[in-house]
């Protein structure tokens, strides 16, 4: 079993930036990749970021390719998204996730968060 809470959300104006968190309870937590996707209102959840257990294999979908950096640090037992050059199309609650293996899909993640929310002012 894992848990998962986020922090870091919060509004900011475009071109900015904003380091997103996620705290992850229990003990294997260092055998899980992690995902971050994000919701928009009216909108269905969508993936932003993957990344492997070791940390070694980082995967991001094109929309954030370039800005957004995913990072694990296992013995904090976190993980983080780094978002910069964040744009008004960036607003939406953001979760993290937990699944056996890195993955797009939402399906393959066993566990998510509650979700933190982001926005991004024009």
């Amino acid at each position: 079993q894992v848990q998962l809470v986020e922090s870091g959300g919060g509004l900011v104006q475009a071109g900015g930036s904003l380091r997103l968190s996620c705290a992850a309870s229990g003990r294997t937590f260092s055998s899980y990749a992690m995902g971050w996707f994000r919701q928009a209102p009216g909108k269905e959840r969508r993936f932003v970021a993957t990344i492997s257990w070791s940390g070694g294999s980082t995967y991001y979908a094109d929309s954030v390719k370039g800005r957004f950096t995913i990072s694990r640090d296992n013995a904090k037992n976190t993980v983080y998204l780094q978002m910069n050059s964040l744009k008004p199309e960036d607003t939406a609650v953001y979760y993290c996730a937990a699944a056996r293996d890195t993955s797009t899909l939402r399906w393959r993640y066993d566990y998510w968060g509650q979700g933190t929310q982001v926005t991004v002012s024009s």
